[in-house]
Order: structure tokens, then sequence, then C-alpha cells
């Protein structure tokens, strides 16, 4: 058998000294139970090991949440508008609004395109060997920021370097959701938001320590400074197993089973057992080949699928629609409020803080038993109120300002607090669990790609809202987002439904069933009992191979 042979190109033979198809699907099922009955104590003892790779993958976005946080602070960062800027009536330098929603769009432009390179490339070369050699690329394109001389210089580094981003944005989530059972999943796929935080609060700190500066190292050191993290990453991957899922898909079974050991540790109170896990990724992906006719982009616009790529595009979209652009201005909303710098970036930095460390109250919150469903839908309501509670601070008379801008840094905090714990975080757990292994890469490239799209116009109309020289709205941009943050409550309650719970072949099912999202929690399903009759010859022509069945 090649090496890169689908499940579904097998050719059909009789199984020597294998077990029967009726022996897979039982393996398939008690790995299944016992995913069920694991409790998150005893996910972390088995799986240690795939946690630390997950956890090591998915800091490479804090890549890209250092180097966003100092685009977006440094127009607040006087030593940079002086470089790249123009100067204004009253002598004070300020990057263009023109240029600040091309520099931010440029870096979307630029993961809009390695998202769906991504697409293709992962799925073929594995996602070891894709993030390698992104990694490679960032260590090339950094030199430019470095160097830049000129705007034009920064929004050809934004471009460039958005490509490996882009491939950053959903390999890691998808990673994450291969490597770990259930118990794990919402865990290690929301940590991604972790990095994000951590990106960002190494950002902040780094451009407040270089206030003082007068001289042009106060920006390039910024720059230079993410070299720190290709370097490190790439020796650490190099070193990862693969994914197990990606080379069942790929039929390299007996790969399969020895990084799924890779991935575990050796406990004698655990009934762990690799081959029936690998069963069970077997039967899921029979499973999913026999809903889904096909695994291109075009694929996730047919049958059940489309209801899938409509919520995972909405659920990352609403990351933007729910204000998210507004707070990613804080330091620079507040100086234009009356706020000094260095106290703009002191709440900058207290709220990108909260961005790191919300993540952990939403483990908190789910740990608890609450949903991923119920922590989106109660999160965008806190968000709402907030937007709304900026919009009316506004209306505050010009001589109590100062006031003013105090209580607009304090509700940013608590606007950051309710994002973090609930849709900033959830949202990398719901994209990651309501999409298809078969299409997942594709289906999550599309949802991030629909963010981007909605951040490239997000990155427009926020620098007009707040520039003094444009349209000035300051406060009163609260009430647009609120109002747009107020729709997404409403589809949200209709649309997004609750994985919490669920593996994969359950939540095939379901879609397949057409449930109602309000309804996904509280209906039971049993893959195994329409297994044989819906199914069972595709799994049949996929599983009986001897070379494959050699480990059950």
């Amino acid at each position: 058998m090649h090496a890169e042979e689908p499940l579904s190109s097998l050719p059909d033979t009789q199984v020597n000294g294998s077990k029967s198809m009726e022996d897979v699907i039982n393996n398939a099922k008690m790995a299944t139970d016992k995913e069920h009955k694991m409790t998150l104590l005893e996910g972390l003892r088995l799986y240690p090991k795939a946690i630390g790779w997950s956890i090591l993958i998915s800091t490479c976005i804090c890549m890209e949440g250092y180097d966003l946080c100092l685009l977006s602070n440094f127009y607040g960062f006087p030593q940079f508008n002086k470089k790249y800027g123009q100067q204004l009536s009253d002598g004070t330098y300020q990057v263009p609004a023109s240029w600040q929603a091309g520099l931010a769009n440029g870096a979307n432009c630029g993961e809009i395109i390695g998202l769906f390179i991504n697409g293709y490339v992962s799925e073929r070369f594995g996602y070891r060997y894709t993030v390698m050699t992104c990694l490679s690329l960032i260590i090339a394109f950094t030199a430019i920021f470095f160097t830049a001389q000129s705007v034009i210089s920064l929004q050809v580094a934004e471009v460039l370097c958005g490509i490996p981003w882009g491939v950053f944005q959903t390999l890691t989530i998808t990673y994450a959701s291969e490597v770990c059972p259930v118990a794990l999943r919402g865990y290690l796929t929301t940590y991604v938001n972790f990095c994000w935080g951590l990106g960002q609060v190494i950002g902040i700190g780094v451009i407040k320590s270089m206030l003082g500066r007068t001289d042009q190292w106060a920006y390039r050191i910024p720059y230079g400074l993410q070299w720190m993290w290709p370097v490190p990453l790439l020796v650490g991957i190099a070193l990862a197993p693969e994914s197990p899922w990606w080379l069942v898909r790929k039929g390299r079974i007996e790969e399969a089973k020895h990084s799924l050991l890779r991935l575990t540790s050796k406990n004698k109170e655990s009934d762990f057992d690799a081959e029936e896990t690998v069963a069970m990724m077997v039967h899921t992906t029979a499973l999913e080949e026999k809903i889904t006719s096909g695994a291109t982009y075009l694929d996730c616009f047919k049958g059940t699928d489309l209801r899938r790529t409509e919520i995972v595009c909405m659920v990352w979209a609403i990351q933007n629609l729910s204000g998210n652009s507004f707070s990613g201005y804080s330091s620079y909303f507040l100086e234009q409020a009356g706020l000094a710098p260095a106290k703009a970036y002191d709440f900058a930095l207290g709220q990108y803080s909260i961005n790191c460390f919300g993540v952990f109250g939403a483990w908190f919150l789910m740990s608890r038993g609450i949903g991923r469903r119920s922590l989106y839908l109660w999160g965008l309501c806190g968000l709402c109120t907030m937007l709304f509670i900026l919009g009316f601070l506004g209306l505050v008379p010009h001589e109590h300002q100062k006031e003013a801008s105090l209580a607009t840094g304090s509700i940013m905090l608590i606007w950051a607090m309710f994002y973090q714990l609930t849709v900033g975080t959830v949202c990398y757990s719901l994209v990651a669990e309501l999409s298809t292994r078969r299409l997942q890469i594709k289906t999550v490239v599309l949802g991030r790609n629909l963010y981007n799209i909605v951040a490239i116009v997000c990155s427009v109309l926020t620098p007009y809202m707040l520039n003094p020289s444009a349209w000035n709205w300051g406060n009163f941009a609260g009430f647009f987002w609120g109002a747009i943050c107020f729709f997404c409550i409403i589809y949200t309650y209709f649309r997004v439904p609750e994985p919490q719970g669920r593996t994969f072949a359950e939540l095939d099912l379901l879609f397949e069933r057409g449930v109602s999202a309000r309804k996904f929690a509280t209906t039971d399903v049993d893959v195994f009992d329409v297994a044989p009759n819906q199914y069972g010859e595709k799994l049949q022509d996929d599983a009986i191979h001897s070379e494959k069945l050699a480990i059950f």
C-alpha cells in the first residue's frame, strides 16, 4: 500500500490473521465509551505528552499576537508616528487613517492567502512540515520589519508575514483538537487564545519600555524581538509527532498508532488501548466519507456540511462584529480621550493581561459544566451591554473629560474580561469541534477567512471612527458596535449548537439528522446502531485490508 493512499481507494481483500469487521466496530465502540467516561484528571494523566506538544505548536500564535499588538499600539507611540506619519496642524505627528487601515489590512490580506494555501498544503504534506516551513519564512520576513525605512516597507512586511500567520491560525487549532480526547479538547483548543494574549502582553510591555527612547531603536528593537520566537519553535516542532487523525486519513495506520503512543503515557491504572482508539479514528473517517461526497472546498458547501461551514464562519466573524477591533485601539483611544501615553499603556497592559489569563477563567467555567453555547451566548450579552455603556460615556460634558476617559478605560477592562471568559476563548473550541474531521482544515480556513474579511472592514472603519482628523466619533463608536453585537446575539441563539461532551462521530450524526441548535445537548445518538446499515459497506471497503487491520 502506498504511504499516501487514501482510505477510500484501498482495494477489497480478505483478512488473513486479522480481526473481522465486527471486531473493528466493537473496538471503536469501546474506545468511544472510554472517551465518554474519561474525566479531566484521567485525561491529564494519560495524555501529558499530547498536552505538551499541543502547547508547543499553539505557541506559534504568540508571534501574530505580538506583531499585531505592536501595530495597533504604535499609533499612540510618538517615535513611530514621527518616523512613519505626517505632521498635523498642531505640530504633532499621526499616521494617516488611510495608512492605519492599509497596514492592518495588509496583514489580513496576507492571512487570507496563507489560509487558502494551508487548506491544500497541510492536508497533503502534514501539519508538522507545514508549520516548520512557515516558521522559516517568518525568520526571513521579520528582516523587512527591522530595516523598514518607509510605511510602504511596513506594508510589504505585513502582507508577507500574514501568509504564515494565516497558516498558524488554523493548524494550531486543528492539531490541538486531533491529538487529545474529548475531556481535554475544549482546554487545548482554547489555549490558542492564551497565546494571543501572551503575545500581546509581551508586545505592550516592550513598547512601554521603549517610551523613554527618542531614537530609531525605540521601534526597531520591538520589531527585532520578533526573531525570539521562530528558532526554538522550529527545533521543538521538528521533534513533534504528526496528528494520528491525519495519518489515518492518509491510510498510514501503523504510523497513526505509533504517533498515538507518542502522545500518551503508560499508566497501569488506565484501560487505554491504542488499537481501540485507532479503530475509532478509522470508524469516524469512514462515516465522514459516507456522509461527505469529497474533500474539496466546494464540498464544504454541500449537504450537511453547508450548515457546519456557515456556523464555523459566523462564530469566528462574531469575534470582530462584537467590538473586538474597537477594543484593539485601547491605548490610542485613551490618548485621544485625554490620558497621557504612559497612562494609556498602563490600561492597555491591564487589558492584554486579562486577554491572557481570562482563558483560565473560561477553563474554570467549562469545568463547572457550563457549555460552549451558553458561554458564547451570555458572553455576547455582556459585551453588548459594555459597548452601549461606552457609547453613553460620550455624552459626558467636556469639562469632565478626564473622569470620562478613566471610566472608559475601566469599562474597556470589563469588556476584555467578558470577551476572554466567553467569546474570545470559546470560539476556538467551537470551530474545532463543529467542523467534520474530513473537511476540518478547509472549513476552519473558510471560517478564519471570513473573520479576516470582516476584520478588513472593521480595520477600515475603526481608524476613521477614532482618528481626530477623520470622523472623530470617540466613545460614540460604542453605539455602532453595540447594535451589531445585538444582532450577533440573535444569530447565536438560533444557530450555534452545543458540542460539549460529543465525539466527532456523534456530531456528524447530529448534523446529518438536522437536529436544531437548541436541542443538540439533549438529543441522544448512537453511531454504532446505524453503522452496519448506513455505512457498514463503506467501512468494510476501507478497513478490512489486511495491512490496515494487522494492528487489531
